[in-house]
């Protein structure tokens, strides 16, 4: 069992990072498809890992390196993965990464999931006419109609820019809608907005060490039959700092997680009202080994509370 740091390394060194397809760093080096999830009220599966675009994503992006993006959006599709997670707000990563895949003719075979915000999240107002033309331009940079997802981003005047979104979605334009937000301030808005709006998904902040959503955000989902996009699973840089020059626990292999990134991303992913986890990186070989996360044996109960007490005592 090595690290992901550890097993990074060697794939440089041996100029192997993408060689690893289809057996993905899986603990028992054997190939499975990728574990799937039900968007709430549908039939329509998603693979349970998939690709965000914010941090080193975005960074890339603005330094104009579409040869990059175009690497990690072929290998999020060839890997089987669909889910590609960005925003407006990411610097350059919805524009270029529209570009590439639409050049790269892939557009279609990824699901979009966008966001719509031109209020901030500091109480503003949304002029209705600048959120109109947001959202046109993510239809342009896209290039796909309907777009699968779109967002109010970080709960940004909910009431004029959910709005627009819900007319979209009667108009066909986009299939499903809902809110984001990663700050623990607007929790308990996000919860009332659950109750009282007609959404499809909600976008959240979730880890193994940041667990908030259990107590009231994920049930109040499963009740209402909303679908859950989990975001920063690594804790954005916690987790990769408190298990720096540590090896995985023996019983990790029992259930296929070869590295640290998959068992991060497992334990996301395997609590039942979580939809998508959509873990950022610009990097390829990073991808595949994320998308490992999604095959094989998933923790049950048992086995997430071993991985939250494993992580605790290391605290």
């Amino acid at each position: 069992m090595i690290t992901r740091r550890e097993y990074l390394k060697l794939s440089a060194a041996a100029g192997v990072a993408l060689a690893i397809s289809p057996k993905r760093l899986l603990a028992d080096d054997s190939p499975r498809a990728l574990v799937t999830r039900a968007i709430p009220g549908t039939s329509e599966q998603l693979p349970v890992v998939g690709l965000g675009s914010s941090a080193s994503f975005a960074r890339v992006a603005g330094e104009g390196d579409a040869a990059r993006i175009r690497d990690i959006l072929q290998t999020l599709v060839r890997e089987g993965g669909r889910v590609f997670d960005t925003a407006p707000g990411y610097g350059a990563s919805e524009e270029v990464a529209g570009r590439v895949a639409q050049e790269a003719g892939i557009a279609d075979r990824l699901f979009w999931a966008t966001k719509l915000n031109v209020a901030g999240r500091g109480g503003g107002q949304a002029d209705p006419a600048a959120a109109r033309a947001q959202l046109d331009a993510s239809f342009a940079r896209i290039g796909k109609s309907p777009i699968d997802l779109v967002q109010v981003h970080n709960l940004g005047d909910v009431a004029t820019q959910l709005a627009i979104l819900r007319e979209a979605r009667a108009a066909g334009r986009v299939r499903y809608i809902g809110l984001t937000t990663t700050f623990e301030q607007q929790y308990a808005e996000l919860e009332r907005h659950m109750r009282e709006e007609d959404i499809d998904f909600i976008g959240v902040d979730y880890a193994v060490d940041n667990r908030t959503m259990e107590e009231r955000i994920f049930p109040l989902a499963q009740e209402r039959g909303i679908g859950v996009l989990a975001y920063a699973p690594f804790g954005r840089r916690r987790l990769w700092e408190l298990v720096e020059g540590r090896t995985l626990p023996d019983w990790a292999a029992e259930h296929d997680i070869a590295t640290w990134g998959q068992f991060f991303l497992k334990f996301v992913a395997s609590h039942p009202a979580v939809t998508v986890a959509t873990p950022s990186t610009s990097q390829p070989r990073n991808l595949v080994d994320n998308l490992g996360a999604a095959t094989g044996r998933m923790p049950d109960a048992a086995v997430r509370r071993r991985m939250v007490e494993y992580i605790e005592a290391l605290g």
